[in-house]
């Protein structure tokens, strides 16, 4: 069985990964919005990936006899005023995650609750990926800077995703 400290951190991560995919949602629809396809379809797979992580914490939490409380998800920020700022504020997000996951896996230590450590191993793989993925966009859009071919081929790469 679960600790009730560790279900409710658990419970909190879902409430964080369901932020996470209603913010790429969000950017994805200014994205939209902005002519922008590439991005958007980008986001739109990072939203589902952030879907299917709080359905992880969700099944983990039933498997070990603890009980999942939905909380309300925030709106998140809906106007930014370039891709660069997108990415970059996704950027943000992510390290964040990563901040979060690494609390949950130290809380997991000193509950000797070797079950979540093992759980949330993947956990903290996955968010160096993540953020290694969103960096290189970044990186690339500061590469272009405001080149509209430039912001095009990478629009252009960015909807390529998951196509490889």
């Amino acid at each position: 069985m679960i600790s009730k400290k560790m279900q409710e951190a658990m419970n909190n991560q879902i409430n964080e990964e369901l932020y996470s995919a209603y913010l790429y949602l969000s950017m994805a629809a200014w994205f939209e919005k902005n002519n922008l396809r590439g991005a958007a379809s980008w986001m739109l797979k990072q939203s589902s990936e952030e879907t299917g992580h709080a359905m992880k914490f969700f099944n983990h939490l039933l498997e070990r006899g603890g009980e999942v409380e939905l909380l309300p998800i925030k709106g998140p920020q809906k106007e930014w005023t370039s891709i660069l700022e997108v990415f970059e504020a996704s950027l943000e997000h992510e390290r964040h995650i990563s901040a979060r996951i690494n609390d949950l896996y130290s809380l997991a230590l000193k509950e000797s609750d070797y079950a979540s450590q093992v759980f949330l191993q993947w956990f903290v793989e996955e968010q160096v990926e993540e953020e290694a993925s969103v960096d290189e966009v970044v990186q690339k859009l500061k590469l272009v800077s405001d080149s509209k071919q430039g912001i095009f081929m990478v629009d252009r790469e960015l909807g390529m995703r998951g196509n490889d």
